[in-house]
């Protein structure tokens, strides 16, 4: 059983919106942080946002603060991003991500993160 399933990319023109989810399939991740990065070809992975366990915290990267939303269903240990305004340069792989280690405050960074999901092409024309 993968432990992270990315769903939701695609294609959609700039100024739209889409909506990512990833499910986290074991208790391994009850408690942890679930997050999102991007990786565009040829450039660096980038933080784009995670939330704790229980929704008390969420962070996001620079680029999308304003503009994209995480959210959590603890219940279902589903985590989403709403994408909305979207831009060129928001055209990336987004890669869910976990940290079992943590529950209540977030790392940015990407070594901090145990688990990643295969991603989902996210792909905004101009």
């Amino acid at each position: 059983q993968v432990p992270l399933v990315e769903s939701g990319g695609g294609l959609v023109q700039a100024g739209g919106s889409l909506r990512l989810s990833c499910t986290a399939s074991g208790r391994t991740f009850n408690s942890a942080v679930l997050g999102w990065f991007r990786q565009a070809p040829g450039e660096e992975r980038e933080f784009v946002a995670a939330i704790t366990y229980n929704s008390g915290v969420a962070e996001y990267g620079e680029s999308v603060k304003g503009r994209f939303i995480i959210s959590r269903d603890a219940a279902k240990n589903i985590v989403y991003l709403q994408m909305n305004t979207l831009k060129p340069e928001d055209s990336a792989t987004y890669l869910c991500v976990a940290d079992p280690k943590r529950a209540h405050t977030i790392s940015r960074t990407q070594v901090s993160f145990d688990y990643w999901g295969k991603g989902t092409l996210v792909t905004v024309s101009s």
